[in-house]
Parts: structure tokens; sequence; C-alpha cells
């Protein structure tokens, strides 16, 4: 509101918030719901029948990179791929990112890396290419309201990196002495499940496990879609703490 920005309510569960919400708006940005992922695709399809509706031109959503039937995370994968095929074959003009993972969670964690002496997870050697959320504002912004990007598919990720490359660029800013210590995704979904609760103690493991297969390892449409480089990891982590 600060910004002079109109806010107007919305519930994925809730069709006629958006019949409402809708009214007036030329593009909508759908951000991918929290919700399990059999709940997840009815919610969308909420938005994108209210944006045909109420006469939105543009869908741009936010999907994500991952395997779609390898690990535990997948399901969350599918359900986003059912979501861009829903927008696809919507009429209306569109984008769709798919958004790496952030590296503001490992950040986020940093006190339990510290007190811990190490990074531990099951992803191995493989890499992931991270993106931050201010990377992926800025690349949003554009696709958005640039007509050039319309009917595409984008990687949102930067450079793929290790877990041990990880634990060095995190060194180098935090001047810890982080290592890095790769245990089995048996032992990982223990753990997680153990702390976090079943369904997101098997889903963190299961993105994890996405990176050691690779499926995080992707080539990167950042600078097409943003119009600019994506910052590299040392600089994702001093902007964080900055």
């Amino acid at each position: 509101k600060n910004l002079g920005i109109e806010i107007r309510k919305g519930d994925y569960n809730n069709r006629q918030d958006f019949d409402r919400a809708l009214q007036g708006v030329d593009t909508v940005l759908l951000v991918s719901g929290m919700d399990k992922p059999g709940n997840r695709i009815q919610q969308h399809r909420n938005v994108i029948d209210a944006a045909k509706k109420s006469g939105v031109q543009k869908i741009v959503y936010t999907s994500i990179v991952g395997d779609e039937d390898k690990n535990a995370f997948s399901p969350i994968v599918q359900s986003n791929r059912q979501t861009e095929k829903d927008i696809q074959e919507s009429g209306l003009l569109w984008a769709i990112g798919r958004n790496g993972i952030y590296i503001e969670p490992d950040l986020e964690y940093m006190d339990t890396y510290v007190k811990e002496g190490e990074i531990r997870n099951c992803a191995g050697e493989g890499k992931c290419a991270y993106t931050s959320r201010e990377e992926l504002g800025s690349a949003y912004a554009k696709m958005l309201i640039e007509e050039k990007h319309n009917g595409q598919v984008f990687n949102l990720v930067g450079e793929p990196i290790t877990q041990s490359e990880l634990a060095n660029k995190i060194n180098q800013v935090y001047n810890t002495n982080l290592k890095y210590k790769p245990v089995s995704v048996e032992d990982y979904a223990a753990e997680r499940k153990e702390e976090l609760g079943d369904f997101l103690g098997s889903v963190i493991p299961g993105i994890y496990e996405g990176i050691k297969s690779g499926a995080n390892d992707v080539p990167s449409d950042f600078e097409k879609a943003a119009g600019r480089p994506h910052k590299t990891v040392l600089e994702m982590i001093q902007n964080y703490i900055n």
C-alpha cells in the first residue's frame, strides 16, 4: 500500500475471489501454491479460469526445475508441469519460468551449519544451479512487461556448483570453516522427517536427491529472460548479508 499498489483478496481455493480480484487486470503473475501437489493443480486452475473470464491477456507462471518421476520431490514438479500445460492451452498469452533452488534457505540455516561445523545432505557430488529471490524478481519483471518473452519457457538458474563448492563460497563470505558431509538419501530422509514431519521431511531429501542425479544441473536461460547475466553464487551470498 505504501507503494500505491492496490491490494485485492485472493484465496487459491476460492475461484470467486479471483473473479473479483482480476477485474481490470491485463497480466497475471501466477505464483505456484504451497499446498500439497494433489491440491495445487485445481488451485492454479481457479486462477487461470478466472483470468480467462476476467479478460486477462497474459499469464506468467513461476514453475520449477526438477525431475518429474525419480524422487520424493517429483510430485511437486509434476503438478508444476501440469499447470504449465494448462496455461499453454488456456488461449492466453503466456511465459513460464522454471525456478532453480533458492540459495536463501541455506543462508537462513547458517546458525545450525556453524553449530554443527558442516553442511550435511544427500546431494553428493551433484551440481545445483542456485538462484535467489532477488534474481528471480528481476527476471519475472521482464517476463511480465516484455512481449518478446511470450510463448517461451525459461530455466531461471545461475551457475551450477557442488555442495562442497557451496560450503567454500559461504566460508569466503562468512569467514567460517564449514565442510560438506554427504549422507545417504535414507539417512537424510529419516533425519528430516524427525525434525519437519513426513511431508516436508520427504520433499527436502527429494530435492537433494534430484541434485545428486543431475536434475538441477541445467542450462540457464536467465540472461535471455532478464537481459543481464545471473549473479554469481558469491555475489548472491554477499547481497544476502548486506
